[in-house]
């Protein structure tokens, strides 16, 4: 099945549809893909990578008491003077979206991650900036990623999300083929990063992924797939906007 142009639905109709791609991945991985000594789970990983559901539970911990605070004023009755003020609502679907998780057996350390990117991921220079620390701490730790970029490149990355990671980690110099914006990418961890990146375009099948779980052993990640099995999910009337004219 080609790839969609996910930018004629909404940000939560996609965001429906990861969920799917995600738990279908984590279901191929589960039956019979990952080696002894290995397990899969979608989880929703932040800052620190050795805590599963970190975002939830800082969430929870840091939720605002009801009622008003005696001793303070309230923004709605009595704004700050400043000179400029703005309010800005967050892409709440980035901060939702859950990554496939390798971990091994021995002492649950993450080995791997699959992270499949939404257009949150990419709608701000925060949102970015964000997506990249968690790469590069990725990295730094020794655990190997595959990113998934189904969305084509905005102002912010030109030449896609693996252009901004190489430019993180090397001196290269990379330009994205501009008839086949959309990329997945392999990385290994460590001291030395081995890069892997292959592109394809709407209308085009989405290439099986390497996804390492040492510097030298990796198993093939079906990413086609596992695209299709979600697509069945899919409401049928965005299914008939997705494929219109296609």
């Amino acid at each position: 099945m080609p790839v969609h142009d996910w930018t004629r639905v909404s940000d939560g109709t996609f965001h429906d549809f990861h969920y799917s791609w995600v738990l279908e991945i984590k279901r191929a991985l589960k039956r019979g893909l990952l080696p002894d000594g290995y397990y899969v789970m979608a989880e929703q990983i932040g800052g620190d990578l050795g805590t599963p559901d970190v975002l939830t539970l800082q969430a929870k911990k840091n939720a605002e008491p009801n009622g008003a605070l005696a001793g303070t004023s309230t923004l709605t009755q009595s704004p700050p003077r400043a000179h400029a003020r703005a309010t800005i609502t967050r892409d709440p679907y980035a901060r939702l979206q859950r990554t496939v998780v390798i971990r091994h057996t021995s002492d649950d350390r993450i080995v791997a991650m699959i992270e499949i990117l939404s257009r949150g991921n990419k709608s701000n220079r925060h949102a970015i900036r964000t997506l990249l620390d968690k790469a590069l701490a990725a990295l730094d730790s020794g655990i190997h990623l595959l990113l998934v970029d189904v969305h084509t490149p905005g102002p912010r990355d030109p030449n896609g999300i693996h252009g901004l990671l190489l430019n993180e980690i090397s001196s290269q110099d990379y330009a994205l083929p501009k008839d086949q914006p959309l990329t997945a990418m392999a990385y290994t961890g460590g001291d030395v990063v081995n890069a892997f990146a292959a592109h394809f375009a709407v209308g085009e099948p989405i290439p099986e992924m390497p996804l390492f779980l040492t510097r030298e052993n990796y198993i093939n990640v079906p990413l086609e797939a596992t695209y299709i099995a979600a697509w069945e999910d899919v409401p049928k009337q965005y299914q008939e906007v997705l494929q219109a004219d296609s």
